[in-house]
């Protein structure tokens, strides 16, 4: 037989959703994929129960329902500063990781370079491959997760067709301050290229840190695709509802990426979601005042327990460090932790272009009482 597509042979699996799987199998208290474990607001919900009975069972426009993008409109250009037409530049996806392939296969052509950050959240590689993309890979340095301005450049330098920006990041919780932003937007100008951002975070960033959204930067509407989605904001991880906001020109090309990669996202749940778009600010100053409580219970949890780990500026991830055990494979120590532990972790090594097998990442996007049995099963790594 003839071979199969050598795009598929140079990545794996998501790690993050083996380590689901494995979690299950042993069941371990899953801080792996990163998942809250509570229901979304009760407005969506009731919302969603009456759609089931309404007449929202059949296709809606490919690019998202009208009403869906006047609200997510209505929403972000409050967020963001600027005007968006929900009709030219919004394009609704089957969440942020159709938008971001859809963005990649949009700017990208087959041969061209994409700088990444590394650490960076594991569906960035494959979408460069399946574009047919290089990376070029530039390193945050820990333990704060900063760029090197020098090395930035050195990658712009071999003239990338598009930068990826997560922010707040994922897996390590930076998130970029203005002037940093403003340095890659500089560089963004000087060697002409685009930024596809993923913002997915954008309602969990810690006192005293502020998000800046990328396209908001002056001179970088132009050349910014915005991917974000709705999974971590009301807690709809399995509504894969999510979005691109870009310029029309951009958009028309997204469009058309999108209507014969997916069609369109789940009509009934585009129209479930409108009361959420429509909350106001105090609905995000609980949600950020929720998980700000979750990143104290957690990281003092580990603290009490005498774990080194990172303490995240923005998102819901925490970089454990576990040199002290011993082990030359993180993803060994991974499938100890839940068949031994009880406890699911992401091998860091699943996040990092450079040799890092001292990391596992945990999210604590939980209960209260789920993350506390949790914080009582790592007790036993005191006995390793």
């Amino acid at each position: 037989m003839q071979p199969l597509s050598n795009r598929t042979a140079h990545f794996t699996d998501s790690v993050i959703r083996r380590m689901t799987r494995i979690s299950n199998q042993y069941g371990a208290v899953n801080l792996s994929q990163g998942f809250p474990d509570f229901d979304p607001p009760q407005a969506i919900l009731d919302r969603l129960a009456e759609v089931s009975h309404e007449d929202f069972h059949q296709y809606s426009i490919t690019w998202g329902a009208q009403n869906f993008r006047e609200a997510l409109a209505e929403k972000q250009s409050r967020l963001m500063g600027r005007q968006i037409d929900p009709n030219s530049e919004i394009v609704t996806t089957c969440g942020s990781t159709e938008a971001m392939m859809a963005a990649m296969m949009t700017v990208a052509n087959p041969g061209d370079k994409v700088i990444v950050f590394s650490p960076f959240y594991e569906n960035y590689g494959a979408d460069t491959i399946l574009s047919g993309a290089e990376p070029i890979y530039v390193p945050l340095h820990p333990p704060t997760f900063d760029f090197y301005v020098d090395e930035l450049e050195a990658a712009f330098k071999q003239h990338p067709k598009a930068l990826i920006l997560c922010n707040p990041s994922n897996p390590c919780g930076k998130v970029f301050t203005r002037a940093e932003l403003e340095i890659i937007a500089d560089l963004a100008k000087k060697y002409d290229a685009y930024v596809i951002t993923d913002e997915v975070y954008e309602h969990i960033v810690y006192a005293p840190y502020a998000h800046t959204y990328f396209a908001s930067l002056p001179g970088m509407w132009e050349r910014t695709i915005s991917c974000s989605s709705l999974s971590k904001t009301y807690s709809i991880t399995g509504w894969r509802l999510g979005y691109t906001i870009a310029p029309a020109e951009i958009t028309d090309r997204i469009k058309k990426v999108h209507d014969f990669l997916t069609v369109g996202a789940a009509a009934p749940l585009q129209e479930a979601v409108i009361p959420g778009l429509r909350f106001g600010q105090d609905y995000y100053d609980g949600l950020l005042q929720t998980y700000t409580h979750k990143r104290d219970l957690f990281v003092q949890g580990l603290d009490a327990i005498g774990l080194e780990h990172t303490t995240p500026q923005g998102a819901y991830y925490v970089l454990m460090d576990i040199s002290r055990y011993g082990y030359e494979s993180d993803l060994e120590f991974c499938e100890m932790l839940a068949r031994d532990v009880g406890v699911g972790a992401v091998p860091g090594s699943s996040f990092f272009r450079e040799d890092v097998n001292h990391l596992i990442r945990f999210h604590f996007a939980k209960k209260d009482e789920t993350l506390n049995e949790a914080l009582n099963r790592l007790e036993k790594l005191k006995k390793l």
